[in-house]
């Protein structure tokens, strides 16, 4: 068990504050503490003088060369006054999200692939990931009546995976790890109870007893037929295609989902908390907001969207870096990992533009 380490400062940087505690991650952090593109990445950009920045800004497409096999630019429709444009470009990245992405490169070049800049492979759509959670156990501590904590951190306690790791084998492939933390109960706590005037008063004024609890994060398997698609006969309010979602998890995940209650309960137990009960709130793909996969990277342009420097096959001057490009999903949070590769992705655009590669 260690304690979780999140994207935030505890130093202040040039136009940042370090972390004040104030439980603010949740709203982009007025602080600057907790990374944003606000507050890290887009302030840098915008001091080297070459960012233009448009916002309420749709890319409906990527403009699509025949004749040199690569992209010109991108189509936009301004959200407000529903006015086309485009703008025209040596080098296109796509960083919109995992199933945005996805749906700009199916919007793209359809004149020459049916299913988009990218689906020359078939793979384009396929492959969608998430993480499934909302599984764990809690149980109460006895003791410590005389502690409580103050501030507010932003984040609790992890446990990395432990399972299919070694000789560890299981019913089930890949594995999963936990996030948790420990609290004491408040005024709710109370509800239930018949007290009224000074006993209520008394007891609201005291916290309840030590709770902890384990909730995990798997991994869900990069699955073919879990799948997004354009549907082209719904349309959103600026005339384009909305996107179906087609995914669950299946047979692995199901039996994964077992262990992730069951170690839990039996990590808190050997621990000595009391009351120790699991649950499953019941997952639905998407609730963990890790979307992963539908542009997959890969050796070989017949079974992947793009190659291992994020290029499209079909375009070379066109990268994805987002969630879309990942093979496999892990059980980490994965957007450290996104902006790593954007950063390497990045730096070779740049490599092979001075070398006139693209």
């Amino acid at each position: 068990m260690t304690n979780a380490r999140v994207a935030n400062i505890t130093q202040p940087l040039p136009g940042r504050t370090a972390c004040q505690y104030r439980n603010k991650c949740w709203l982009g952090c007025p602080f600057g503490a907790y990374f944003s593109t606000q507050s890290s990445t887009l302030p840098a950009a915008m001091k080297t003088g070459n960012l233009t920045l448009r916002p309420f800004s749709i890319v409906t497409k990527i403009i699509y060369d025949k004749d040199t096999q690569k992209a010109k630019g991108v189509e936009i429709i301004d959200a407000e006054t529903n006015q086309t444009y485009e703008y025209f470009a040596k080098v296109v990245f796509v960083c919109a999200s995992a199933m945005n992405s996805t749906w700009v490169l199916m919007n793209s070049a359809t004149d020459v692939w049916e299913g988009g800049l990218g689906s020359s492979s078939g793979e384009l759509g396929h492959n969608l990931m998430d993480h499934h959670f909302r599984c764990g156990a809690s149980g109460k501590v006895e003791g410590y009546e005389d502690k409580y904590y103050f501030g507010r951190k932003p984040g609790g306690i992890y446990i990395p995976r432990f399972r299919n790791i070694g000789n560890d084998k299981r019913e089930y492939l890949r594995g999963f790890g936990y996030q948790g933390g420990a609290s004491r109960q408040n005024w709710q706590r109370t509800i239930a109870e018949y007290s009224v005037g000074a006993e209520l008063k008394e007891a609201l004024s005291e916290p309840g007893s030590w709770t902890m609890g384990l909730g995990a994060f798997g991994e869900i398997l990069p699955y073919h037929d879990n799948k997004i698609t354009l549907d082209k006969n719904v349309k959103d309010k600026w005339g384009l295609p909305v996107l179906n979602i087609d995914a669950e998890i299946k047979e692995n995940e199901m039996k994964m989902r077992a262990d992730m209650m069951n170690d839990a309960a039996e990590m808190l137990e050997a621990a000595g908390l009391k009351d120790v009960h699991t649950y499953d709130s019941v997952y639905g793909f998407g609730q963990g907001i890790h979307e992963m996969g539908t542009a997959r990277m890969g050796r070989d342009p017949k079974t992947s969207v793009l190659n291992g420097n994020n290029q499209v096959w079909d375009a070379k001057n066109v990268f994805v870096t987002d969630g879309a490009c990942m093979t496999s999903a892990a059980c980490v949070n994965p957007s450290l990992t996104y902006m790593a590769l954007t950063a390497r992705a990045a730096d070779f655009a740049v490599n092979e533009l001075k070398k006139g590669n693209l």
